[in-house]
């Protein structure tokens, strides 16, 4: 990680900045020492950067640097990402083997759910939620507000999150609702885990395949009119910054057509403990589930407005970002 300096050799001929030239941000340490400084510029074009006439060069990080003038800072930082790599490979360990065995009992239970339950899937459900709860329980704290928001599992419903993170699905199983999660088709080639999905029931998707999303949606409207519910992140993938980005109305068009409520959950400080692209860390912390109020209507645009809205209002309360 480091600060990014435009240097202009003295060779090469001026050019113009244009609007956005520089951005200088500093931090005043203990006894008046500058603990750290990020320089930024951009060349005005692609093409000057391809012609040589500017580069960039690697300094020292504000982390580094602030480590270099504090000798303590300089021993914490190491500490706590050793502290975050083993942790996440605990997680990952206790996960693993939880899943073996409960994902034996799902096979076990599968004819019986096939029979009488072939759509909700509760036990296959039950076991999952047993499989997170075990999971997380050990690695960080959860909070679930507004459970009386949730519909009991023989009401079918759309339930629509913000996405931060690969600990959201984890965390969402416990809450114990029947709902069939959306993933993609290469995820259900993965051992024990991409095999309990399909045990599950959950939705496969081919991204950036028009077919397979119109596919997916049909089935999504036939699974909510047999009685089971569906979860949608409407963002489409995890947020890269933390911050609520725009929704798609798939999920809204599900509910609209079979009369369901829409249940919007909001997810808080998952992408905190595990950001997207950093899958094998787990940064200690805690996380907050708030389920919001069902919302009802035949008008998926509205629908969608609506649900956004509500997340995006409860995450600019916490101090989260909203595009």
């Amino acid at each position: 990680m480091g600060t990014l300096v435009w240097l202009r050799p003295t060779a090469a001929p001026a050019v113009p900045a244009g609007p956005s030239v520089a951005h200088v941000v500093a931090a005043a340490g203990m006894k008046g020492r500058t603990r750290w400084v990020s320089v930024a510029s951009r060349c005005p074009s692609p093409r000057v950067l391809q012609a040589g006439r500017c580069r960039w060069l690697v300094v020292r990080s504000g982390v580094t640097a602030a480590a270099a003038d504090d000798p303590e800072d300089s021993s914490r930082l190491p500490e706590l990402q050793v502290a975050s790599r083993i942790r996440g490979f605990f997680f990952y360990t206790v996960t693993a083997v939880a899943a073996i065995f409960l994902f034996i009992a799902m096979v076990v239970v599968h004819p019986l759910v096939l029979l009488f339950d072939r759509h909700r899937r509760r036990a296959q459900h039950y076991i999952a939620k047993i499989w997170a709860t075990l999971t997380i329980s050990m690695f960080y704290k959860l909070e679930v507000e507004g459970t009386e928001n949730l519909p009991p599992n023989s009401s079918p419903a759309v339930y629509v999150a913000n996405h931060q993170s690969f600990l959201d699905i984890y965390t969402l199983l416990t809450l114990g609702r029947c709902y069939k999660f959306i993933s993609k088709t290469s995820i259900f080639m993965l051992p024990i885990i991409g095999w309990a999905m399909y045990l599950l029931g959950v939705i496969p998707l081919r991204r950036m395949d028009s077919r397979s999303q119109l596919d997916c949606l049909k089935r999504c409207v036939d699974l909510v009119k047999r009685g089971a519910s569906v979860f949608f992140f409407p963002e489409g993938t995890r947020s890269k910054d933390g911050k609520l980005g725009i929704f798609k109305r798939g999920a809204f068009s599900v509910a609209a057509k079979t009369g369901v409520p829409v249940i919007p959950i909001t997810l808080l400080g998952t992408g905190k403990l595990m950001p997207p692209g950093m899958e094998s860390n787990l940064n200690s912390g805690s996380v907050k589930v708030i389920i919001h109020h069902p919302i009802e209507g035949n008008d998926a645009e509205k629908l969608c407005t609506d649900a956004r809205n509500v997340i995006a209002d409860t995450l600019l309360q916490h101090g989260y970002g909203v595009h």
